[in-house]
């Protein structure tokens, strides 16, 4: 587990308003947020809109924050194999140090033969360690804990996010699943909640507009629950706030603390100048001195 971090912000993806990646906002959110304490990033996940990218455009975002001494962990959102193998190979050329792999979200939803075969496809082939993403809010689907602990077999899946903010699923898939195995909860309302039940850390859309809080209540929740219960509500508060408008929620709220995010892509619509202003005040609220 040491190659890992604890903690990792899913990192937005800066677009100009005619919707081209900004490399140089991108850019800009690495380093400031590196600055405040972070240690790795996912780049192209769900709120990094993985599945709205273009080919190549993965590539692009992890080489031009390659030259960090972070780990690069970078989301596959793909419906078919052959699909999700090319990411794979986009994504690792360009230096990626993990992948986490989303599971597939039409056909193949609700197939757990179909969904098993993804992943394994994936992890056979992928030179890099290989995370499991569960995220029933965006796919309409919980990836079933029976079908996660046999994938925890595979030599090349080594972890998984899960996004459902379920303490009693956390804790069943960490009873199923080997000690090795990197747990990441992926809801921002569960952070301490999840350190209790045996996660190793977390992966949300929070560390984009209060990675102070953030971090403090990962670091904090093994050996301080009491202090890390109370920190918890302030982010419960903040995030159920910026994280009702999804990724331009997120956005705007970033945007209050000197990130750079840019646009969402369409067709996304991004917040209204008082709305958003209003979320970024929250997040400058809540810095943790």
């Amino acid at each position: 587990m040491a190659d890992f971090p604890q903690y990792l912000p899913a990192l937005v993806t800066p677009f100009t308003p005619g919707g081209e990646l900004d490399l140089k906002a991108h850019g800009h959110n690495v380093r400031l947020l590196s600055e405040a304490g972070i240690e790795g990033f996912l780049i192209a996940g769900s709120t990094g809109e993985g599945p709205y990218l273009e080919p190549g455009e993965r590539g692009r975002l992890v080489k031009a924050v390659r030259r960090r001494k972070t780990h690069l962990m970078v989301g596959i959102a793909a419906e078919t194999v052959r699909m999700g193998l090319r990411l794979v190979d986009e994504a690792v050329s360009a230096g990626a140090d993990s992948l986490l792999v989303l599971t597939p979200t039409t056909m193949a939803r609700n197939r757990d033969d179909a969904v098993a075969r993804y992943f394994q496809a994936i992890a056979d082939h992928s030179p890099v360690p290989v995370l499991l993403y569960s995220v029933p809010p965006y796919t309409a689907y919980n990836l079933p804990v029976p079908v996660i602990e046999k994938l925890a077999r595979h030599r090349n899946i080594v972890g998984m996010k899960d996004s459902s903010g379920d303490v009693v699923r956390l804790q069943a898939i960490a009873d199923a699943t080997p000690s090795s195995f990197i747990l990441y909860n992926g809801a921002s309302r569960a952070l301490a909640a999840a350190a209790a039940v045996g996660c190793y850390g977390a992966i949300t859309a929070s560390g984009n507009y209060a990675p102070s809080l953030v971090l403090e209540i990962v670091r904090t929740a093994p050996s301080d629950p009491l202090t890390a219960r109370d920190l918890q509500k302030k982010m419960t508060s903040l995030s159920s706030a910026v994280e009702a408008h999804g990724v331009p929620g997120v956005k705007a709220a970033a945007a209050g603390i000197g990130l750079q995010p840019g646009d969402p892509r369409a067709p996304l619509v991004a917040m209204t100048r008082t709305a958003g202003a209003e979320l970024g005040r929250l997040a400058r609220s809540a810095r943790v001195s």
